[in-house]
């Protein structure tokens, strides 16, 4: 199956692709933005818990000194620098000592009530720098200790850097998951689909057999999707197959019909003699001819665009060289082939016109020799053609007259017999089947006829 922009699966597979690529990225940043929501909630209620449990176990000696021992049950207070600390200070006069975590190696200051205000419950918390250069964030409240209003400061401060960290780790790891996620299902969605449509790439397999002669109709089981389709192209092919039939009864019926009245008018023309007898008769063969000529043409048109006929070239080549042998014997033919066999898309019929015409226009103008040879054709411009090379050593056509022998009815040499409708016929032919012919200078001296015309598997 052949994709491309302009392709039904590649369209499919790139919506769905969009479409998976932003749902993942939609997915991504709920998840992330409901974990750190979430990761944030959690930490700001530790500290909160911590701040509290500091403020329980922490009291005040009769003289006024800070007294406690806190234990908040996170090792992380007990290591130096760790960025989670713990500080007890007086904030009132008659209170003295402090109290701090063994992982507050140094202070670390505070802003001003003014800088950051405390609420109504005398607590605040702000973002500060830790001892070791990362984000804290700091859970502070003042509180009463005792009955002589003496009032303490309570700071509790978590490594938000850490945090942020395990977030971005987080993060990472969701990207990647959800990167390996989209990528197998995009993978897995394409090939869905691609096998989905797989059975339009048997419609049109089926349709190359039709159009390239192998088969008579869309064969096979289709899915019910698509067996209208191939139901309706039956139908077609059927009707084509049924106008070709009437029309070559048609041609059949009119040629039979010509035949006598003609044949009748070139007799009595003979018969009457003199000048008058041999204009009639002279008039009638050509109207005879006239005719057959258009009635070929007519048959090509009829079957041209329906289903392609297989015919092989060897035998009939072979036929045609036997039959002018005989009727030319002083002149060497010779026929050179391929090594593999060649298809000819069209019917025998027009096949012999077309090579028999030149083969005996080679024959009639040759000194001693004529060549017939086949080939298969090469470049971008002749992909499925080949061509039929026929030659001769006899005195040729000037390059200027070429274009005049192939108008109908037209003889370059009077003297030799014939109607002049060979080669118009045989360019009428070949435009037919969207091919060429080209008249040309043989190697051997004489004309050399090149024939190219499309070749079926």
């Amino acid at each position: 199956m052949t994709v491309g922009p302009r392709s039904l699966a590649f369209r499919v597979v790139a919506f769905s692709t969009i479409w998976a690529v932003l749902a993942l990225i939609a997915i991504y940043t709920v998840i992330a933005t409901l974990y750190q929501q979430t990761s944030e909630r959690g930490f700001e209620s530790l500290l909160s818990a911590h701040l509290f449990n500091l403020i329980g176990s922490v009291g005040v000696s009769e003289p006024g000194v800070l007294t406690g021992g806190p234990d908040l049950g996170d090792l992380r207070f007990s290591e130096p620098n760790s960025g989670w600390y713990w500080v007890v200070e007086p904030a009132s006069p008659g209170l003295s000592g402090s109290l701090r975590s063994l992982s507050m190696t140094e202070p670390i200051p505070s802003p001003t009530a003014e800088e950051v205000p405390f609420n109504s419950s005398f607590q605040r918390n702000y973002e500060t720098k830790g001892i070791a250069g990362e984000d804290l964030e700091v859970f502070e409240s003042e509180f009463v200790l005792d009955a002589k209003n003496r009032i303490a400061r309570f700071r509790v401060m978590g490594n938000r850097t850490e945090l942020e960290d395990e977030i971005g780790v987080f993060e990472r790891r969701l990207l990647t998951y959800l990167s390996l996620f989209g990528v197998g299902m995009i993978a897995i969605n394409a090939i869905a689909i691609l096998l989905g449509l797989r059975p339009l790439g048997r419609v049109r397999e089926a349709l190359a057999m039709v159009r390239e002669g192998t088969a008579q109709r869309l064969d096979g089981k289709f899915p019910a999707e698509i067996e209208p389709l191939a139901n309706e192209t039956n139908a077609l092919i059927d009707n084509n197959r049924r106008i070709v039939e009437r029309s070559r009864t048609q041609v059949g019926n009119l040629a039979h019909s010509l035949k006598t009245p003609l044949a009748v008018l070139i007799n009595e023309g003979r018969a009457l003699g003199g000048k008058k007898g041999k204009l009639i008769s002279d008039q009638a063969t050509a109207m005879q001819s006239q005719v057959d000529h258009y009635l070929q043409r007519a048959r090509v048109a009829a079957q041209r665009d329906s289903v392609v006929y297989r015919t092989p070239i060897s035998p009939i080549l072979h036929r045609l060289v036997r039959v002018m042998e005989k009727l030319k014997p002083e002149n060497q033919l010779t026929l050179v082939e391929p090594s593999s066999e060649i298809v000819f898309g069209g019917e025998r019929e027009d096949l012999e016109e077309i090579v028999g015409n030149l083969l005996e226009n080679a024959m009639k103008w040759a000194n001693s020799t004529v060549r017939v040879s086949v080939d298969q054709t090469h470049g971008e411009d002749a992909v499925g053609m080949f061509s039929i090379t026929i030659e001769d050593d006899g005195p040729g056509i000037p390059e200027e007259k070429a274009r005049e022998a192939l108008k109908r009815g037209r003889r370059l040499d009077e003297t030799k017999p014939g109607s002049g409708l060979g080669l118009a016929i045989v360019a009428d032919l070949v435009n037919e089947y969207s091919g060429k012919l080209m008249l040309e200078r043989s190697a051997m001296g004489g004309l050399s006829a090149i024939v190219q015309l499309r070749s079926v598997q």
